[in-house]
């Protein structure tokens, strides 16, 4: 089958941390000489669609527009829009959670938002922790951007996202509304920016837990290419196969090439 639009993951798929994987860029090139839509889909929150573009370019030399990179940062903001609970928030994470939120229109408020909005930050305070709870037991809406208990680094896996949700999650004894891989508000949110029906994409990444969960949980197409996080040795013992699975993306034909 070949598909309409491409949902991408990142990191261990298009590169390896700081490590280009030469069959992802070749992958991107493909596809935008065979004019297919894509997009990348990441729960990273830190960093703006531009500045993440910037880096293809400059360190992976794979040149896309800042509007092919969908954040979770971006995914919660369209979320907020729907819920239209009001324009007012409290939120803990970096500025590239931060500044998008606020140039969307919603007005920082410590004391009675109608948003709490958590993501990574590496200088979360007990302050912070202590407004978010309140607000929260007040009744503003709690929303985590991903589930990430864990990012890789250098030094070992080291907290993500979701373990400081799952903080606030207990002090306020609230559960969060999730926004980032693998749930379906992010995906929903991405097929609409793409353009494409659920048949008509096709979700690919390296990583079983996040990107092909993303996909098998909301009825999309999967590729699994083990350039990353899920080894080859792992993939007879997955609970629901993927649609695809492939050494490489060199391996995978976008089209009739």
């Amino acid at each position: 089958m070949k598909y309409k639009g491409y949902l991408i993951d990142l990191d261990g798929t298009i590169y390896l941390g700081k490590k280009p994987i030469p069959a992802g860029k070749r992958f991107v090139e493909r596809l935008q000489q065979a004019q297919i839509p894509f997009l990348f889909v990441t729960n990273n929150t830190t960093k703006q669609p531009n500045v993440v573009a910037k880096r293809l370019a400059d360190e992976f030399a794979i040149h896309v527009s800042p509007e092919t990179v969908y954040t979770a940062t971006l995914a919660t903001i369209d979320y907020m829009n729907d819920q239209n609970l009001g324009k007012t928030v409290y939120v803990i994470g970096e500025v590239g959670l931060i500044d998008p939120i606020l140039a969307a229109g919603y007005r920082w408020d410590e004391e009675h938002p109608a948003y709490v909005v958590v993501g990574l930050d590496s200088n979360v305070t007990y302050e912070q922790f202590a407004l978010a709870t309140l607000a929260i037991q007040k009744g503003a809406h709690f929303i985590g951007t991903n589930p990430d208990k864990n990012i890789p680094t250098e030094r070992g896996l080291l907290p993500g996202a979701g373990s400081l949700v799952s903080f606030l999650a207990t002090s306020s004894q609230t559960d969060p509304v999730y926004i980032g891989k693998p749930e379906a508000i992010m995906m929903e949110k991405a097929l609409e920016h793409l353009g494409c029906s659920k048949e008509e994409a096709l979700m690919v990444g390296d990583n079983y837990e996040t990107d092909i969960t993303a996909g098998i949980k909301n009825d999309i197409d999967t590729l699994l290419v083990l350039s990353g996080f899920t080894p080859k040795e792992a993939v007879p013992t997955l609970p629901v196969r993927p649609s695809y699975v492939v050494e490489s993306l060199d391996d995978w034909a976008i089209e009739d090439e």
